[in-house]
């Protein structure tokens, strides 16, 4: 099985620990760059799959575990809600993808030959 750069499934996931807390991992950062792109934690989660009570929690969890507020939500009302990234989610969003992209770099040869270790799922059986 031959590791491609573009594979996602082999890119390695970076998670922040807070204690026994993820801080930051792939499932926030994704949640995060869907709500900035849809401007609703509702719209966000029915966008990447995810309910919208496990959206409000992984929210909640970054809000409490970073020293400034990640998102900023409004109240809804006959405009409906509505929810942002704040300028300090979007420079510790940014820092994350970073540290993200140096990892994967720093162990590209390593992960490729490690995927000789892997079954290939295109292979059939």
């Amino acid at each position: 099985m031959t590791a491609h750069h573009s594979d996602h499934s082999q890119t390695p996931r970076l998670r922040v620990l807070l204690g026994e807390v993820t801080a930051m991992g792939p499932g926030k950062a994704m949640l995060l760059e869907a709500i900035r792109e849809k401007g609703s934690i509702s719209a966000a989660a029915r966008s990447v799959g995810m309910s919208y009570r496990r959206a409000w929690d992984l929210v909640e969890t970054m809000n409490q575990s970073f020293r400034e507020p990640m998102v900023e939500t409004a109240k809804g009302g006959s405009g409906g809600g509505g929810a942002q990234v704040t300028e300090f989610g979007e420079r510790v969003l940014a820092r994350y993808r970073e540290m993200e992209a140096r990892a994967t770099a720093a162990i590209r040869e390593e992960l490729d030959d490690f995927s000789e270790f892997l079954t290939d799922p295109a292979r059939p059986d």
